[in-house]
């Protein structure tokens, strides 16, 4: 197995990003995912600053995948889509059907993300014939599911699994964030740049519940599978996912890196720098912010 970059979820200054992908360059990971795949409204990067980075990637010697947008909404996100899809330097992760028809049709090979909701096998040989290379189950698909899935799949198509990060849930329309400063969504004043690791939500309780971030809606614990590589190795998956966060993330990769080569004792070691609490339930097919022993309680 080998691990991914995923693409950046939160809205960050021009500075940091640029500051994160130069970290990036030296980062065990194989392949790196770019580009804005929740806003159109985050801006501060546009595609041109993308394929920059992209180019400096792979000077790096890493596989780099452009993310599309998870919701298009204007015909300003469907051009920005006709700009990545004819591009033709780089492989796309598309993350909407729109994306899919648009990359099969110019016969450019894809990687079909999340969010594209797959969850029988002929749905994944449909993408395979498509140009899909590689896909991503959905986030909250048990082990059990995916065993199965995996079973009838095309034997030509890698599988790379979501394992670290705070889980993407669902997207609307609306902006969350926006809403919670009692804004319109088309004048935000960019309020996601004041939560580098998106909005806490909690219960009236004050236990920790979601994490809002613009459009898109997260789970307040952050997925966890480092423990759980014995099982991903027996499945024959390809790649761990790894979600970026703002702080301590070369950390988060050396330790997925050390786990993988029977280094250390990962879990402990992720355990202080992540940013919200551990869950695994959904791998286990039980609650989604189950954890580990928690379950046994």
């Amino acid at each position: 197995m080998n691990l991914s970059l995923g693409p950046l979820l939160y809205y960050w200054s021009r500075d940091d990003v640029l500051a994160f992908y130069e970290e990036a360059r030296h980062w065990p990971v194989k392949r790196v995912y770019l580009g804005e795949s929740v806003c159109s409204r985050r801006h501060l990067l546009r595609l041109p600053d993308w394929l920059a980075v992209a180019e400096q990637l792979a000077v790096a010697g890493k596989e780099v995948v452009i993310s599309t947008q998870t919701l298009i909404e204007s015909e300003s996100d469907l051009k920005t889509l006709r700009r990545i899809v004819g591009d033709g330097r780089f492989q796309v992760e598309a993350n909407e059907w729109g994306a899919v028809r648009l990359l099969s049709e110019a016969g450019v090979p894809f990687v079909a993300g999340s969010t594209l909701n797959v969850y029988n096998p002929e749905t994944l040989a449909v993408l395979a014939g498509l140009g899909a290379r590689r896909w991503l189950p959905p986030v909250e698909i048990s082990h059990v599911a995916l065993r199965a899935l995996l079973q009838h799949a095309p034997t030509a198509m890698e599988t790379e699994v979501f394992s670290y990060g705070r889980l993407p849930l669902a997207y609307s329309a609306r902006c969350f964030t926006a809403r919670h400063y009692n804004l319109p969504k088309d004048d935000c004043q960019f309020r996601c740049l004041d939560h580098p690791d998106g909005l806490a939500l909690s219960t009236r309780e004050g236990r920790p519940f979601l994490i809002l971030n613009g459009i898109q809606t997260q789970s307040a614990g952050v997925y966890n599978l480092i423990g759980e590589l014995p099982a991903l190795r027996e499945l024959g998956i390809a790649s761990l996912r790894l979600s970026p966060q703002s702080r301590h993330m070369g950390r988060v990769v050396e330790t997925f890196r050390a786990a993988l080569a029977d280094e250390q004792d990962a879990a402990s070691a992720l355990a202080r720098i992540m940013p919200g609490p551990p869950v695994d339930g959904y791998w286990h097919g039980h609650a989604g912010l189950d954890y580990g022993e928690e379950r046994s309680c």
